[in-house]
Order: C-alpha cells, then structure tokens, then sequence
C-alpha cells in the first residue's frame, strides 16, 4: 500500500519487511496465525452485528455511516490522534498542510466530547473575534454538537467563503455565549517578522505548513535588510500556541539555526524500526543568539523544533512547558479517496528523550500576567490531558499536565517577549543565556 508523505507532525515510514527463518521464527510465525484467527473470529461477530443492525434497526440505516462510526470507533481507541478520513476531509487536511483553507480558522481537537479550541490561526475570522484557545464550541448555528465527531464538528464549521456562522461558546467562568463569524478564506502565513527595538529580530511561526521553511527564509533576509546583518544581536523564534504540522518543515526550521547535527528520531513498534533526520546545510543566522518562546499551546512540531534547538545548545528555551505531543502519524490513502491517520511512531530529542504527555520544559520558566477574567482558562491540559494517550515510553513513566496559553495582544504587557529582549540587549542576566554549545552546559 502507498502512504502519502503528507503527515501532521510525521513521515511516510516505509513498508516493515520480515527477515531472517530460524526455529524461533517459525514458533512467531504460528503464534500470529494463532492470533490473527482470533481476530477473524472476532471480525465475523462484527458481521453479524452489523446485519442484524441493517435487518432489524427500528429505522432503515445508512450503511455507509454504519462502517465510518466503526471505523471511528476502532482508531480513537488506539490514541486521540489516530482517526479515519473520509474523502471531504482528507481533501480538507490537504488543503490546510498547503496553507490555505476555507472556515473561521481555528485549530480544535475533541477532549472527552468536548470540541476545545487548541488555537485561533493568526488574522483569521476565529482570532478576530476574540476566540481563545481553550474555548469549548457547543454549538453551531444553534444546533448543539453533542455527540459529534471532530470532523462531523469541523464540517460544519467550514463552508462557503462570506458565509455567516454562530458558535455557541463555553468559557470557564462564563455562562454560555454567542459568537457571530463570517466564514472566510484562511490564508495561512505562517511566519511573520518584525524588528524589535534596533538591532533584535522576531519571527512568529504560527504553523508548520508546506510554506513554512521559505517563510523563515524569507524573513531572515528582510531581517538582515531592514536592521543589517552584523548589527543583529540575536533573534526570538516565537513557537507558543503553535499546533504542529508537517515533520519535513520542522526539520528544515531546526536546521535554519543548527545548520548540521541531528534533529529528531522515531522509533516505530519494532526495535529495528528507527529512521533518524539530519540537517544537512548551513546556520542561516551566522550563529547569533536565539531564544525560542513556548508555552502550553506549542505542540508536536513546534515541540520538534524546541528539542532540537535546546539539545544542541544552539538556543535558550523561555516560556512555560509546552503541550507534550510526541507521537508520529502515518497519513495512508484508502479506497475510496478517504484516508487513515495512524500513530506509526514516537519522536525523541536528539538527546533521545520523549517528550510525550510530558513536554519541553524551558530553562527560563517565565509566567505571563494572566488577566482576572481570563484565570483558569489560560491552562491547556497538554497531552497528558487527553483521553487514552499514548504513554511516556520512558522508565520513570512520568507525566506532565499543560501550561498557560495565554499570550497578551500588546507587545508592552507580554512578559515573556519581554523577558526575552532583555536578555539579547544584555540588560538582565541568565545562567541558561547563551547556552555553552562546547561543554554543553549554560555559562
């Protein structure tokens, strides 16, 4: 079966071939077939339920509903990533990993039922209207998503451009309120810049989506236009609320600033099952000072990057510990046009930690000051959080819940930017600031 290299946060990992033909071997060989007759056994009583259910349901039923409903049933409980695409919404996961989409532009996940929001995108209809991440959507257009898929809940959120849409939105602290949208076409940018101050570069990275990596690029070269090349002092990448996306784009974005050395491994079920990803180019910085901003919305790739950066010593981790999403998903067509999501592997630093349903812990912890109305809601419960997780492969099986999300809309009132300024113009000192990349401890 051909798998399609499209992955949020994943590679297309190649067919496992089976070696070698001992006695031992053989005795596997027997136990699988012993165990796969069971599974058939098992498959005919699906059978049989599902014609009694075509036979004898009070109301004629779909079929076709009947076997997606099973479908979803099965993956979502293997890990909360793992799910079934029908052909609308494997076009959809296409068109938002290109970087353009139509909705309200909000990243959401189900969390016990619940449709949560992970993130607004940046300047999308979402943001504009003061969605926040955190935010549960219990109804659309008046008509309540209990019981609802998270792509039954996202068809619906998405629809013709200029349309109108009214969420229903659940805060905690807040009783139910209405929020009026116009659906739009969500133009993902997912790298923006600007200069801070004279002589510090920004660079926002949103999402990792197929634009991502020319984006930095882009950006790096207007940087040294607008301030100049040898009068940066040193660069923030601002990874916090950002989602994830695409593996590849992680690993050109770690490179950027690595230059060359290892960025991340996966393992896969078997021992020999392990694929290593390099940079391979040069530091597109000239090896200036980074520190890169996380927080309880910053998962998955942006996790990747993160981990790299921090193993390597290249840069200072600041902010609070990030979402703890460290699993790989495999995209594979289906019949059909639809398309199955599968968990194929776990990522591990190069360092060869796991992140998963722990995070990336910061050297610099740093709070924001999270407004009255807004405490509580601020936190994510990370990874850790999410029903039937995938558990921390490590010895200790140790696990960590999310951190704040929350990120001022004002430059002026955002500690953690701030923080971060003070450190490249020297005003303020830190052990972990610049990290020693020789002895691989801070200075």
């Amino acid at each position: 079966m051909n798998r399609l290299s499209i992955l949020l946060c994943g590679v297309a990992l190649g067919a496992m071939a089976a070696v070698a033909a001992t006695q031992p071997q053989m005795l596997l060989i027997g136990h699988a077939r012993a165990a796969g007759s069971d599974a058939y056994k098992q498959l005919n009583l699906f059978g049989d339920v599902f014609e009694h259910v075509r036979a004898d349901y009070v109301d004629k039923p779909d079929d076709g509903k009947l076997i997606e409903a099973a479908l979803d049933g099965m993956l979502t409980s293997l890990d909360p990533h793992s799910n079934y695409m029908d052909a609308k919404n494997f076009q959809d996961m296409q068109e938002q990993t290109s970087g353009q989409f139509g909705g309200i532009g909000a990243e959401v996940s189900a969390e016990n039922g619940v449709i949560k929001v992970v993130s607004p995108i940046d300047d999308s209809p979402a943001a504009k209207a003061g969605i926040l991440a955190g935010d549960s959507i219990i109804a659309i257009d008046g008509a309540s998503l209990q019981g609802m898929t998270l792509e039954q809940a996202v068809d619906k959120l998405r629809g013709p451009i200029h349309t109108p849409v009214t969420l229903k939105i659940l805060r905690t602290g807040k009783p139910a309120f209405d929020v009026k949208l116009t659906r739009d076409i969500v133009k993902v940018a997912s790298v923006n810049s600007r200069k801070l101050g004279d002589d510090i570069g920004y660079i926002r990275i949103s999402q990792f989506t197929e634009q991502t990596f020319d984006g930095l690029k882009k950006s790096l070269e207007q940087l040294n236009k607008d301030i100049g090349r040898d009068r940066i002092k040193g660069y923030v990448i601002d990874l916090r609320d950002d989602p994830g996306g695409l593996l590849d784009q992680a690993i050109s974005v770690a490179g950027a600033f690595l230059g060359r050395g290892e960025v991340v491994t996966t393992r896969g079920r078997e021992p020999d099952d392990v694929q290593r990803f390099t940079a391979s180019g040069s530091d597109l910085t000239g090896g200036k000072p980074v520190i890169v901003l996380v927080n309880g919305g910053s998962a998955s790739a942006s996790e990747i990057v993160a981990g790299a950066l921090q193993d390597h010593k290249r840069a200072t981790i600041l902010g609070t510990r990030s979402f703890g999403k460290g699993s790989v998903q495999t995209i594979i067509p289906l019949p059909g046009n639809g398309a199955l999501r599968l968990t194929t592997a776990r990522y591990y630093t190069p360092s060869g930690r796991s992140i998963q349903a722990k995070g990336i812990e910061p050297e610099v912890v740093v709070n924001e000051n999270v407004p009255a109305d807004l405490k509580g809601q601020d936190e994510t419960h990370g990874e850790a959080g999410l029903k039937g997780h995938l558990a921390n492969p490590g010895d200790d099986k140790s696990e960590e819940g999310g951190s704040s999300a929350y990120v001022p809309a004002e430059e002026k009132d955002d500690t953690q930017l701030q923080q971060a300024i003070k450190l490249l113009e020297g005003t303020q000192k830190s052990a972990y600031f610049p990290p020693d990349p020789k002895t691989g401890i801070p200075n």
